[in-house]
């Protein structure tokens, strides 16, 4: 990859929306002022895995910011196919819809298991410059990201979750 594509991004990741501790509307708030934050630092695309709640609510953003800046791009990094099988109508459509705008979507594995989710925040860091995470102090995702960029040297925003 290009370092200077990789120099543009950043990965947004963050909990679920039962693990928040915070009111939606306050995480979408931080989340927004973080991501004008970032792109007036020189961001231009955004890589997110389209995770219910966070992972979704950041890249509605991003694309909401995206009709008054049309450089900006939207990246999806998914785990596998059919990963919002299992979720609730409104989830899963959200989902499909930010799927279907996002300028590139990758796939990590065929098939869902605990590799594909690895393989899904090792892709995130990799090709990412900084990081933006919604965070509440548990295991998980998340953490494993927030670890993941700091071996590799990204610095990472992290939002009280």
């Amino acid at each position: 990859m290009k370092d200077e594509l990789r120099l543009t991004r950043c990965c947004l990741i963050g909990q679920v929306p039962q693990m928040l501790k915070r009111p939606e509307d306050d995480v979408k708030v931080d989340l927004e002022n973080s991501i004008l934050r970032s792109i007036s630092e020189g961001t231009l695309s955004f890589v997110s895995g389209l995770d219910r709640g966070v992972g979704i609510w950041a890249a509605e953003i991003v694309l909401r910011l995206k009709r008054d800046n049309p450089s900006l791009h939207l990246i999806a990094a998914v785990p596998c196919p059919g990963f919002d099988e299992a979720w609730e109508d409104a989830w899963s459509r959200r989902y499909r819809t930010l799927l279907s705008q996002a300028e590139y979507v990758r796939v990590m594995e065929p098939v869902c298991s605990a590799e594909a989710f690895r393989k899904r925040v090792q892709w995130m860091v990799t090709h990412s410059a900084r990081a933006i995470a919604v965070y509440n102090g548990q295991a998980g995702e998340t953490r494993d990201l927030i670890r993941c960029a700091r071996l590799c040297r990204i610095p990472v925003l992290i939002l009280p979750g």
